[in-house]
């Protein structure tokens, strides 16, 4: 005898052994005793084995989760992420088991069609598995199980929260003929250059006749006003994931988001999107690059849309896991300005951020580690804190005699930016490519 493929996918409760044990029992006692009340009591129940036996089952269960379109871009504006969990089945139950953004798991018992909205507000930024739900089939009053279904996540990336920034400070070198920085080759746009003689090449509505009337110095002659180019300037973020440092020290080496506070991860998804709006606001161009190995990238580029993939990706970006100190190093565009952002407790992305420096770009060290709370260290563990903080001092200091420019972001980066666009405003050198 086959069975069929809703059968095949089915397999009796134990709620089936139990009801049939009891039946044996009643209609024994009920028979030995003389009791026909316990042989009545034992009908019902041996009819409901019977139906649960030969009873055709429901299909499986088809769950699927619908993303709510109020949340496309992260957070709604309450903090919460919403999802529908949606199951479709012929059973007469589904059995639900849902896994909460990672923190919760529920089992609920639901009708063969029904919707329910799962509502997360995420702790952190970053990749985030909002809903992780698997279901299977309850026929015939539970009798029947069907086999557990294969999980379906919902995936987000949440994005991380942005601080307004003042202008950005600029590489030494810009590059391009269009821009928004003041140049010092000939071009349009930028302030007076000078009075030149007409040569070949330039424009007739670039004359300047009166300079002409006034200056020429033969018949025939002609004379141009002359202004500077406006040339772009290119940044390039680079994000060092290897550690993902929380407020609460106690919780370092520990998967424990939810009592970590802000990490250092949250503190440099907010730096690089803060970063990549204020510069993309002053009409330059921004990469993106992550410097663990087969990370993140984005090529240099301007504009809103390409502004929005940049955000996408640091959205995306989460904790590397790899242990060691290789770090990768991306291509750099000529001529740019570049933040590594990292924690700096140890030397991989330190000795990246003195090469570049050491190639002639400007680079701007943005200390991500958030302030730490040591309540709940033992002595042991306060005093190798200490050590690791003063070896992270050292490398900082070694950074700043290299001519690495640093900013702590836990702190007030406004500033700190601000000074570093004065004291870069002077050496700033326009040429055209």
């Amino acid at each position: 005898m086959t069975s069929s493929p809703a059968q095949a996918n089915r397999r009796p409760s134990p709620s089936v052994f139990f009801g049939l044990v009891g039946v044996i029992v009643l209609l024994v006692a009920g028979t030995m005793l003389s009791r026909p009340d316990l042989i009545a009591v034992a009908l019902p129940l041996a009819l409901w084995l019977a139906t649960a036996l030969t009873a055709r089952r429901g299909d499986a269960p088809v769950v699927e989760i619908e993303r709510m379109p109020d949340a496309h871009d992260g957070p709604v504006p309450d903090g919460l992420l919403r999802d529908d969990i949606v199951v479709r089945s012929d059973a007469e139950m589904v059995e639900l088991s849902v896994n909460h953004a990672e923190r919760h798991r529920r089992r609920v018992f639901v009708s063969g069609h029904a919707r329910l909205r799962a509502v997360a507000r995420p702790l952190h930024s970053g990749p985030l598995r909002t809903v992780e739900a698997a279901a299977r089939a309850l026929d015939v009053d539970a009798g029947a199980l069907g086999v557990p279904q294969r999980e379906v996540v919902m995936d987000r990336a949440v994005a991380p929260v942005a601080r307004r920034l003042p202008r950005m400070p600029l590489a030494p070198r810009l590059t391009g003929l269009h821009g928004a920085h003041e140049g010092i080759r000939p071009g349009h746009g930028g302030d007076f250059r000078d009075i030149h003689p007409f040569a070949p090449g330039d424009e007739l509505r670039r004359v300047d006749w009166k300079a002409t009337a006034r200056a020429a110095r033969r018949p025939g002659e002609l004379l141009i006003r002359r202004t500077n180019t406006l040339s772009d300037a290119s940044a390039v973020i680079m994000m060092d994931t290897a550690d993902d440092l929380g407020t609460i020290v106690a919780t370092w080496g520990a998967p424990d988001l939810e009592r970590s506070g802000v990490t250092s991860l949250d503190q440099a998804r907010s730096a690089a999107r803060s970063i990549a709006e204020a510069t993309v606001a002053q009409g330059d161009r921004i990469a993106f690059h992550t410097l663990a190995q087969g990370g993140r990238s984005v090529r240099s580029g301007g504009g809103s849309r390409h502004l929005a993939r940049v955000v996408a990706e640091i959205a995306s970006s989460g904790r590397a896991g790899d242990d060691s100190r290789f770090r990768r190093t991306p291509p750099v565009p000529h001529g740019s300005i570049i933040y590594v952002l990292s924690t700096f407790f140890d030397g991989a992305a330190a000795e990246i951020a003195v090469r570049w420096r050491a190639g002639g770009h400007r680079v701007v060290a943005v200390d991500t580690l958030p302030p730490l709370d040591r309540h709940r260290l033992s002595e042991e563990r306060g005093l190798a804190l200490e050590v690791l903080l003063a070896e992270r001092q050292d490398m900082l200091h070694g950074l700043r005699e290299s001519g690495v420019d640093i900013i702590h972001w836990a702190q007030d980066p406004d500033a700190e930016l601000t000074a570093l666009r004065r004291a870069g405003a002077h050496g700033v050198i326009g040429v055209g490519r």
